[in-house]
């Protein structure tokens, strides 16, 4: 199977085959998987007490200078799979005990795991975790087979996304994708557990020196959503990379005034729905190892 991709915001047109990896995000058409294991270190929602089934994909449409999990974002690496090995592995998590199956970064995939779902009776949520940089007409193969959507909200101003993930037009392209999302789902809904089964969670994840963007994310999902329909997520967990020295203001962690500010300022806007992050989040330590653990199948 072979395809020109023009699926994502980079259009580049690319000739994607079953394994032949290529394009911006430096991957074939079937899915390459590096990771699929119950996962806690989400929200409350998401994470539960028996985890979060996390499939952890490798390839990525943007280019972040400072992705935590670059090992796998900018290369084409894990075990491929195919339609009916994905299905496969998902009712295998399922049947596992896992809350839901979280998808992690499956954008540049959208199509494969489309089918894969489509059809598919799981009686667990699908959470698509992803960089919000998608078009809206892939979204929308989506519809019907992802219950909760989990975008990242990363810029606001094209500036800051065309210097940190080579992305200028990201901020209008998320910001359309997550309407996309709430369209599909619409406000969120928890069980009596507190468990997310349907609906938004966007997070916003805080850059030292960039408090003004983070207000403006805030500010954003304040006015554009009904209050109390979204959830929302500020995330404090930014960790220094080795090979920032191109951008000094990256080179340090968010520091607890303005984790505290932005907390306030959060809170302010009356985005209560939500969770923020204590400082101790810091730290690679809490990035999973990507060994494939759970593919020996």
């Amino acid at each position: 199977m072979q395809q020109f991709c023009s699926d994502c915001p980079r259009q580049c047109g690319v000739l994607r085959s079953d394994n032949g990896a290529g394009g911006i995000c430096l991957s074939p058409l079937l899915p390459r998987v590096v990771r699929a294991a119950p996962h806690y270190g989400e929200e409350p929602c998401i994470s539960g007490k028996r985890g979060a089934g996390t499939i952890f994909f490798s390839g990525c449409n943007l280019r972040c200078v400072f992705c935590q999990n670059r090992e796998i974002s900018r290369k084409s690496v894990g075990r491929t799979l195919t339609v009916a090995e994905l299905r496969d592995l998902m009712l295998r998590m399922r049947d596992e005990g896992v809350h839901n199956i979280e998808l992690v970064t499956p954008t540049h995939f959208t199509r494969v795991i489309a089918e894969a779902l489509s059809s598919l009776e799981l009686g667990i949520p699908v959470v698509w975790n992803s960089s919000a940089y998608e078009s809206v007409e892939a979204l929308r193969l989506l519809d019907g087979l992802v219950q909760v959507y989990m975008p990242d909200l990363k810029y606001l101003h094209p500036e800051t996304a065309k210097r940190y993930s080579a992305a200028e037009d990201y901020p209008a392209v998320a910001a359309a994708a997550i309407e996309e999302m709430f369209r599909q789902r619409g406000a969120y809904r928890l069980d009596s557990d507190g468990l997310l089964q349907s609906g938004v969670l966007i997070r916003h994840l805080i850059l030292p020196g960039h408090s003004e963007e983070s207000m403006d994310a805030i500010d954003y999902v304040a006015d554009t959503f009904p209050q109390g329909s979204v959830l929302f997520s500020l995330m404090s967990q930014y960790t220094p990379i080795p090979g920032l020295e191109k951008y000094p203001e990256l080179c340090r962690e968010v520091s607890p005034e303005e984790n505290r500010n932005l907390i306030h300022y959060m809170l302010a806007r009356r985005l209560s729905d939500g969770f923020w992050q204590e400082l101790s989040s810091v730290g690679e330590e809490n990035i999973p190892l990507f060994d494939g653990t759970g593919l020996d199948f």
